[in-house]
């Protein structure tokens, strides 16, 4: 019986290896919480930006508003996005640019679709 435990302590190792994965969340979510901004977070664990802000959403983290001002998200917008129009045609219909556009999404709290997904 004490090979079997030892083999489940074995077992231990892979899975704190898989814990391992759920660590950076946390402490994704401690760091943010902390003050950490999403993009120095993505550079320390060499995540990408979308994946680091997936993870605290996931985690059930309030993201902080934007450091740049942005105007009132116009009326409809959100709701055009997830009816399938690309950030490019919101951006032309609302007269803004396209990352001023992306970014009101994200600050709205919109997952965005992978490129090319309509």
């Amino acid at each position: 019986m004490t090979e079997d435990d030892g083999g489940a302590d074995e077992h231990t190792g892979p899975a704190e290896d898989g814990d391992a994965l759920g660590s950076p969340g946390d402490e994704l979510v401690r760091l943010y919480n902390g003050g950490e901004t999403i993009e120095n977070l993505a550079a320390r664990f060499g995540l990408s930006y979308r994946k680091v802000r997936t993870a605290l959403l996931a985690a059930g983290v309030k993201l902080r508003p934007p450091r740049i001002q942005l105007p009132p998200t116009p009326p409809g917008l959100v709701n055009a996005y997830f009816s399938g129009r690309s950030i490019r045609q919101l951006a032309d219909m609302h007269g803004m640019s396209y990352n001023q556009t992306r970014r009101i999404l994200l600050a709205e709290g919109v997952v965005l679709r992978p490129r090319g997904r309509q």
